[in-house]
C-alpha cells in the first residue's frame, strides 16, 4: 500500500515503515502526527485518485528527529568591480517514520 501525500507544499510518495525528509516542521521529536492531505491511495492493483483528496484517507507519522542539510554555498562576483559576495545556506529538515497509510 502506498500513498500520495501533501506535506508543508510537496507531495511525497509514501508507503508503511518507509522514511521521509520533509521541511522543517514544528512537532517536537517523538510526536506522531497525522496528513489528511491524501492526493492518491493505491493497494495492489486498485488506485484511487482525490479531487483534490481522497475522502475519509490519512497516512499517520512519528517525527524521528530534527536536522539541517549540507551546505550550499552562493557567491557573487562582478568583474573589474571589486564585488565580492560569499554566503552560505543550510536548510532545515524534520525526518518522519511513517507508521500507516488508511
Amino acid at each position: 500500500m502506498y500513498a500520495v501525500v501533501e506535506i508543508a507544499g510537496k507531495q511525497y510518495k509514501v508507503s508503511p515503515n518507509t522514511r521521509i525528509l520533509v521541511p522543517s516542521l514544528k512537532e517536537k521529536q517523538g510526536t506522531k502526527v497525522q496528513f489528511d492531505r491524501v492526493l492518491l491511495v493505491g493497494h495492489d492493483k486498485e488506485i484511487r485518485v482525490g479531487n483534490p483528496v481522497v475522502a475519509g484517507s490519512h497516512v499517520d507519522a512519528t517525527v524521528v528527529g530534527h536536522g539541517r542539510s549540507d551546505k550550499v554555498t552562493v557567491f557573487k562576483k562582478k568583474r573589474r568591480k571589486g564585488y565580492r559576495v560569499k554566503r552560505g545556506h543550510r536548510q532545515g529538515f524534520t525526518e518522519l517514520e511513517i507508521n500507516s497509510v488508511a
